[in-house]
C-alpha cells in the first residue's frame, strides 16, 4: 500500500487560508498519511517569525523582564488561527507550560521548538489527526547525532488508521531535554518520518515549484529541474540551493525513498523529483554558488617529498576548530579553502602556525572568494564540459582564481571574486542551457 509523508513549510502554513489549502492537499490523496508541519511563516515582510518571538521571550525571561509582548503576539496568532479554522484548540494552557520553562538553562532549544509544537497541535485538531510529539520518539545521541532507535520508536507510534501529525524541527536528548535541528530542520524530520514508516514517497511542500537550474534571482528564466539525484542535490544544496535542507537527503537515500518538491500554492505544478538514479538528459543539472570564502595558498619546493606535510597543515585547522571546504593541490603547492563563517577572527593565528610549523617558501591568503558548483551526473561522459565552462567565464570577463573537479567527475568547482558571482552563474547557465 502506498504511504506518503508530507512536510509543509512555514510559508505554506502562514495563515488560515494557507492551512485550508494544505488540508485540501492532504485530503486529495488518501495515501498522504504522515504530516510534518513547520511553525507558521511570516504573513508580511515586516512581521516577526514565531521562532524569533520565542527566542525573545526566553531572553527577556532570563533577564527578569516581562515577556508579555512576544507572548501576547504568539497567543493572538494561534488563537486567531484556531478561530478562523473553526477548531477548539486552546493555546493558553500550552503558553502557561512554556512560561514555566522559559528561563531555564536548556530553554533556547525548547523555546525554539514551541512554534512547531503549537502548530502541530493546531493542525492535528483541524485534521482530526493523531498528534505525536517528536520529543518522545526522535532521539539524539550525546554527540548530537540522530539515534537510529528513533526509526523504531516512530514506527511504533505511527501505526494504525487515520492521519498522524508530527511537528518538525526537534527531538530530545538522552536526558529528555528538547534539542532542535538547524534552521530548516523540519525537512530532516520529514525524511526521518518517511524512513521510519517505510513511506513510498516523501512530499516536501514549500512556496516554490521545485528546483531551478540556477538561482532565479540571478537567472529569472532558469528552467525547472524535473529530476535530480540525491548526490547531485547534496552538491547543489551545500553550495547555496536552499529549497531543501541539505541533511534531509541522508535518512531517505539508503532506502531509496524519492523526495518530491512541490508548491502548496500551485499543487498541480509537477515540481522536482529527487531520486537515486536518473537518465542524464542534460550534462549539467544545476549551478549554485555562495560568497564568503578565504583561500590559504602554500608553496614549498619538494613538499610532496616531505612526509606528513598535509597532515600537519590540516592539524592546524583542526587545532583552531576550523573546518576546511576544499583542498586543491599541485606538486609544490597546496591550497586550503575555508568559509569566513568558520574562520571568524582566526586567520592571523592560522597564518602564524603555518609559517612556524611548515616553513613555506610562499604563503598567500586570498579573501573575498565566491565558490560556484556546476553539477551534473552526465558530465563525466562528455568531452568539452570544462572547456565550455571556462570559455563561458572568459567571455564574461571573469578571472578564475581556483578550479577543482572532484574524483566523481560530477561537480566542477570554481573560485571567483565575490563581485563576479552573479555574472559567473549566469554565464555558466547560458552555455549549458544551450547544450542539449
Amino acid at each position: 500500500m502506498e504511504r506518503i509523508t508530507c512536510k509543509f513549510g512555514g510559508s505554506s502554513l502562514a495563515d488560515a487560508a494557507c492551512i485550508r489549502q494544505v488540508i485540501d492537499i492532504i485530503r486529495a490523496n488518501p495515501s498522504r498519511k504522515y504530516i510534518v508541519p513547520s511553525a507558521p511563516g511570516k504573513r508580511t515582510a515586516d512581521e516577526q517569525k514565531i521562532t524569533d518571538l520565542l527566542y525573545a521571550w526566553h531572553s527577556m525571561a532570563r533577564r527578569g523582564l516581562d515577556p508579555a509582548e512576544p507572548k501576547g503576539i504568539i497567543e493572538e496568532r494561534f488563537s486567531s488561527l484556531a478561530r478562523e479554522l473553526g477548531v477548539s484548540f486552546n493555546v493558553q494552557p500550552c503558553l502557561e507550560e512554556i512560561s514555566r520553562h522559559a528561563a531555564a538553562d536548556e530553554a533556547p532549544d525548547y523555546m525554539a521548538s514551541r512554534g512547531e509544537y503549537l502548530n502541530g497541535r493546531l493542525i492535528a485538531e483541524a485534521l482530526g489527526a493523531t498528534f505525536v510529539d517528536p520529543a518522545e520518539c526522535i532521539l539524539f545521541k550525546k554527540n548530537g547525532q540522530l539515534d537510529p532507535q528513533s526509526y523504531t520508536l516512530l514506527a511504533e507510534r505511527l501505526q494504525g488508521d487515520g492521519l498522524f501529525v508530527i511537528p518538525g524541527f526537534y527531538g530530545a536528548t538522552p536526558k529528555g531535554e528538547i534539542k532542535t535541528f538547524s534552521r530548516g530542520g523540519s525537512d530532516v524530520t520529514g525524511a526521518i518520518v518517511a524512513r521510519a514508516t517505510a513511506s513510498t514517497l516523501y512530499e516536501n511542500w514549500t512556496d516554490v515549484s521545485g528546483f531551478r537550474m540556477a538561482d532565479p534571482r540571478i537567472v529569472p528564466d532558469a528552467k525547472r529541474i524535473e529530476e535530480i539525484t540525491y548526490r547531485e542535490l547534496r552538491e547543489l544544496s551545500y553550495m547555496g540551493a536552499t529549497v531543501l535542507h541539505d541533511e534531509a537527503i541522508f535518512p531517505v537515500r539508503e532506502p531509496g525513498i524519492p523526495i518530491h518538491i512541490l508548491n502548496s500554492k500551485k499543487p498541480d505544478n509537477p515540481g522536482t523529483l529527487i531520486v537515486a538514479n536518473r537518465d542524464s538528459k542534460r550534462p549539467v543539472c544545476g549551478i549554485a554558488g555562495r560568497r564568503g570564502f578565504t583561500m590559504f595558498n602554500i608553496e614549498k619546493t619538494l613538499m610532496n617529498k616531505e612526509h606528513g606535510f598535509g597532515r600537519k597543515l590540516l592539524s592546524i585547522f583542526e587545532e583552531h576548530r576550523v573546518s576546511w571546504e576544499h583542498m586543491p593541490t599541485g606538486i609544490d603547492t597546496i591550497s586550503i579553502i575555508a568559509s569566513d563563517e568558520e574562520l571568524k577572527e582566526k586567520e592571523t593565528v592560522i597564518v602564524e602556525a603555518i609559517e612556524r610549523l611548515l616553513e613555506p617558501d610562499e604563503l598567500h591568503v586570498t579573501s573575498g572568494l565566491a565558490i560556484i558548483a556546476t553539477v551534473g551526473k552526465g558530465m563525466n561522459r562528455l568531452v568539452g564540459v570544462a572547456a565550455r565552462l571556462t570559455g563561458a567565464l572568459a567571455g564574461a570577463g571573469v578571472n578564475i582564481r581556483v578550479i577543482n573537479q572532484g574524483s566523481s567527475e560530477m561537480n566542477i568547482l570554481i573560485g571567483v571574486e565575490d563581485q563576479d558571482l552573479e555574472k559567473s552563474v549566469e554565464a555558466i547557465y547560458r552555455v549549458f542551457d544551450a547544450w542539449e
